[in-house]
C-alpha cells in the first residue's frame, strides 16, 4: 500500500477540523488533501474570505473577529466538528494548541485531539513541574531552584547558591513576560517584586523560580514523535537562536554548532522528556546551550504541539510532521527506528511578519494588492517551500498574530541553503503591507551569522545597524511612469491617434516635461518624463536627464534607465501605489505641492498620527482640553501591543477619533495647537463609540 494512501485503512480518520487559521491552517490542510482525508475549516468574520476557508472542503463560522469570541471559543469549535462529523481535530499552533481544557474536552466529546494526552500538556504547560518531572528521568536542568510556592526570602536566599547572575521565570505563561535578568545581589529584591507583578498580570500567577544565567546562551530544540505503541524517536535539532525580544526570526536545521555526539545526547534526552509524561504525537523539547560550552545543554521547556519552524526539519528528513500527527492519533505505529533518520543537507526557514523594522517593529497592516512569491517546490530535496496564507485580497489585520508566512530553503550544505534563502526572500512580495523582509535579509548577510557563530542576543544586538533602504531612482522614475503610461490611451503608441491625447510634452518650442512629486519613505522627489514610452527622457528634481524606456503590462512594468532593465510587480491600494523589484518592495504615493499658506496655518501645530493599525482603545483627554507636553493623547492597541501618542508641545487638543475607532497606519488621530485657545479646523468632535 502507498504509505500515503488512507482509503480503507483501518482506523484511519475521514474527516478532520483545522482549530486554526492562516498559513498553518493552509499547510495542515494540505497534507489532510494529499492523505485522502476530508478538511474543515474554521473562521471568524474577519476571516470569511480568507485562503484557508477556501481551500477547505467545507468551513464553520465561529463568530465575531475577536480570537475569545471565535478561535479560542471550545464549546464553538467542539459544536462545528459535531455538525460536520469530523473524527479528529488539529490544533495548528497558538490558540487553542497548548490548551489541556481544549485536548479534555475533546476527549469528553468522542472526538480525537490531534497533540497529546490532556495531562502531559498540563504538565508542560507549568515550568516547575516540567523542570521536576525531567529531572526524575535524568533530563540535565538548569542548575536553580523551583518548587511551587516560594517566597521572595527563599529565593533570595537561594540565589547564592545557584550564582549570579541569575535569570527569575514565572512558573505560568511565556513570550518573556515575567523574565528578569539580575547579575549581583543587590538588584534581587527589587527585580522579584516586579517579576511577580507582571507575571500576575499577563497569567493570572506570580509563582516565580530561579535558574542560573547561561552566558551566550544558544537557543536548540529538537524534534521528537511518539506514538501509542511506546516507540519513541527524535529527528534532529533546529537552532532557534535568531530571535527579537524572545520572538523566533530565522531557525535552521541542524544547528551548526553540535557535533555528531552531542546531537545524539540531547535527542536522546529529548526522547526521555517525551517518555517522563508519556508523550504521544509531534512535540519539541527545547534546550538552553552555552555557545562557550557546547557539550552542555539544560532543559527549557516542551512545546506540546506542531511548531512553527517544524518546515526545516521536515526538509531535512523526509518526513511530513503533520502526516504523522494523523497516523499515531489514528492508532498507527511509527514503523522506523532512530537509526533510520538521517538529516539531509541543511534547511533554514525565515518567517515574514507584518511588521516595519524602521518604526522599531510595531505591528503594520492593510490589503494584499500585490504578491509574489517563490516557486513553492515542497518535497524535492532541494529548493525553496513557501507556506503561506496570503493571497491578493488577504486583509492583514489588528486581530491576529502579525507572522503571515515562511519561505524555507534547503541545500546540500549551510552556505547553499543560506544563498538560496536570501534570493526567495529577494523574489517574495507583498504588496499593500509593510513586512520585515529587508531586515531577514539584513540578518542573513550578517558575519556572525554566515559563520554560525549565534547567540539569542546576536538580533537584538544588531537592531541599531538596521536601516530602512533608500528608494533607487529606477523606483521613482518607475512609479512616475506608470502614472504617465496610464494617461495614453489604449490604442499602441505607434498607432495613428490624435497627438493631443498622448502626453508627450510637446509644445511649439520645445517640449514640457510632465512632473509628479512622489514621496517614498525615505525620500520626496519630483520626477520629470519626456517624450513617449519607447524613446523618453527622465530627470529627478535638477538631476540630469537620463533616457528611459517603459511598459506596462498584466501588472509588470519594465522600465530601462540609462541603458539598464528593472522589472517591477506593481498594484494600487489605500492611496498609493506599491512596485515590488530592484531589490524590495516599495510604497510610493503622489505628494502635493508644499503651501506657504498652509505651512503659515500651522505652524507650530502637533500632528499626532498612528503609527500601526488596530483600535482607539482610550482617549485621556477631551476634545479642547488643554495639554502639556508628554500628556498621553491617544492610546492605540494592536496584536495585542499598546501605543500610547503623546504631544510634544504644550497647547489645546483637537480629537478626531474615538474609543472603539479602527485606524490606519498614519492615519491623523489628533491634533496639538500651540496656546489655550480653541482649535479653530472645522472638524466635528468624535462621538464615543464605546458601547455602540
Amino acid at each position: 500500500m502507498n504509505m500515503f494512501d488512507t482509503t480503507g485503512r483501518a482506523g484511519m480518520f475521514h474527516t478532520v477540523l483545522v482549530a486554526n487559521r492562516g498559513e498553518i491552517a493552509v499547510r495542515v490542510i494540505r497534507t489532510l488533501r494529499r492523505m485522502g482525508i476530508r478538511s474543515v475549516a474554521v473562521y471568524s468574520d474577519a476571516d470569511a474570505g480568507a485562503r484557508h476557508v477556501r481551500e477547505a472542503d467545507t468551513a464553520v463560522r465561529l463568530g465575531p473577529a475577536a480570537a475569545r469570541e471565535s478561535y479560542l471559543d471550545i464549546a464553538k469549535v467542539i459544536d462545528a466538528a459535531r455538525r460536520t462529523g469530523a473524527q479528529a481535530i488539529h490544533p495548528g499552533y497558538g490558540f487553542l494548541s497548548e490548551n489541556s481544557g481544549f485536548a479534555q474536552a475533546c476527549a469528553d466529546a468522542g472526538i480525537v485531539f490531534l497533540g497529546p494526552p490532556a495531562k502531559a500538556i498540563e504538565v508542560m504547560g507549568d515550568k516547575i513541574t516540567a523542570k521536576n518531572a525531567v529531572a526524575a528521568f535524568d533530563v540535565p536542568v538548569v542548575p536553580g531552584i523551583s518548587r511551587p510556592g516560594l517566597t521572595d526570602d527563599e529565593l533570595i536566599a537561594a540565589a547564592g547558591d545557584i550564582g549570579y547572575p541569575v535569570l527569575i521565570k514565572p512558573s505560568a505563561g511565556g513570550g518573556g513576560k515575567g523574565m528578569r535578568l539580575v547579575t549581583e545581589s543587590g538588584q534581587l529584591a527589587e527585580a522579584l517584586a516586579s517579576a511577580r507583578r507582571e507575571a500576575a498580570s499577563a497569567f493570572g500567577d506570580d509563582t516565580l523560580f530561579l535558574e542560573r544565567f547561561v552566558q551566550r546562551p544558544r537557543h536548540i530544540e529538537v524534534q521528537i514523535l511518539a506514538d501509542t505503541h511506546g516507540n519513541v524517536v527524535h529527528l534532529g535539532e533546529r537552532e532557534c537562536s535568531l530571535q527579537r525580544r524572545h520572538q523566533k526570526v530565522i531557525e535552521e536545521a541542524p544547528s551548526p554548532l553540535l557535533d555528531e555526539a552531542t546531537r545524539a545526547r540531547i535527542g536522546q534526552a529529548a526522547c526521555n522528556t517525551a517518555r517522563s509524561v508519556d508523550y504521544t504525537g509531534a512535540g519539541t523539547v527545547e534546550f538552553i546551550v552555552s555557545a562557550d560550552a557546547p557539550d552542555e545543554f539544560f532543559f527549557m521547556e516542551m512545546n506540546t504541539r506542531l511548531q512553527v519552524e517544524h518546515p526545516v526539519t521536515e526538509l531535512v528528513t523526509g518526513l511530513d510532521l503533520v502526516e504523522w500527527q494523523v497516523r499515531v492519533a489514528a492508532g498507527e505505529a511509527l514503523g522506523f527506528e532512530q537509526d533510520d533518520i538521517t538529516l539531509t543537507g541543511h534547511a533554514i526557514e525565515a518567517r515574514v511578519y507584518a511588521e516595519d523594522p524602521a518604526r522599531g517593529f510595531l505591528p503594520t497592516g492593510g490589503t494584499v494588492v500585490g504578491l509574489d512569491e517563490p516557486a513553492n517546490q515542497a518535497g524535492t530535496g532541494v529548493g525553496i517551500r513557501v507556506d503561506s496564507g496570503l493571497e491578493v485580497g488577504t486583509v492583514v489585520g489588528s486581530d491576529y498574530d502579525p507572522m503571515l508566512s515562511k519561505v524555507i530553503a534547503h541545500g546540500p550544505d549551510r552556505a547553499a541553503a543560506l544563498r538560496r534563502l536570501d534570493r526567495a526572500l529577494a523574489e517574495t512580495a507583498v504588496l499593500g503591507v509593510v513586512t520585515n523582509i529587508d531586515f531577514a535579509r539584513f540578518l542573513l548577510a550578517d558575519p556572525d551569522v554566515q559563520a554560525g557563530n549565534l547567540d539569542t542576543g546576536l538580533l537584538d544586538r544588531r537592531l541599531d545597524d538596521y536601516t530602512a533602504p533608500d528608494t533607487p531612482d529606477a523606483v521613482l522614475v518607475a512609479a512616475a511612469a506608470h502614472r504617465w503610461l496610464r494617461r495614453w490611451p489604449a490604442t499602441s503608441t505607434t498607432s495613428a491617434v490624435d497627438p493631443w491625447d498622448r502626453p508627450t510634452g510637446w509644445r511649439v518650442g520645445g517640449p514640457a516635461p510632465t512632473t509628479v512629486r512622489l514621496q517614498t519613505p525615505t525620500r520626496t522627489d519630483h520626477v520629470h518624463l519626456t517624450g513617449t514610452p519607447e524613446a523618453a527622457t527622465a530627470r529627478i528634481e535638477d538631476g540630469p536627464e537620463r533616457a528611459l524606456t517603459a511598459r506596462l503590462d498584466a501588472g509588470r512594468l519594465a522600465v530601462t534607465l540609462d541603458g539598464v532593465r528593472s522589472e517591477f510587480l506593481v498594484a494600487e491600494g489605500d492611496g498609493q501605489l506599491w512596485l515590488a523589484g530592484d531589490g524590495g518592495t516599495w510604497p510610493v504615493r503622489e505628494a502635493r505641492e508644499p503651501n506657504i499658506r498652509d505651512a503659515d496655518a500651522h505652524a507650530g501645530e502637533a500632528e499626532l498620527t498612528s503609527p500601526m493599525p488596530g483600535t482607539v482603545i482610550a482617549v485621556p483627554v477631551e476634545n479642547g482640553a488643554t495639554v502639556t507636553a508628554g500628556s498621553t493623547v491617544v492610546v492605540v492597541e494592536a496584536m495585542k501591543m499598546e501605543h500610547a501618542l503623546t504631544t510634544p508641545v504644550d497647547g489645546t487638543v483637537e480629537l478626531l477619533v474615538a474609543p472603539g475607532d479602527q485606524v490606519k497606519v498614519d492615519q491623523l488621530l489628533a491634533r496639538v495647537v500651540p496656546g489655550s485657545g480653541v482649535p479653530t479646523h472645522s472638524v466635528p468632535a468624535p462621538t464615543d463609540t464605546t458601547d455602540s
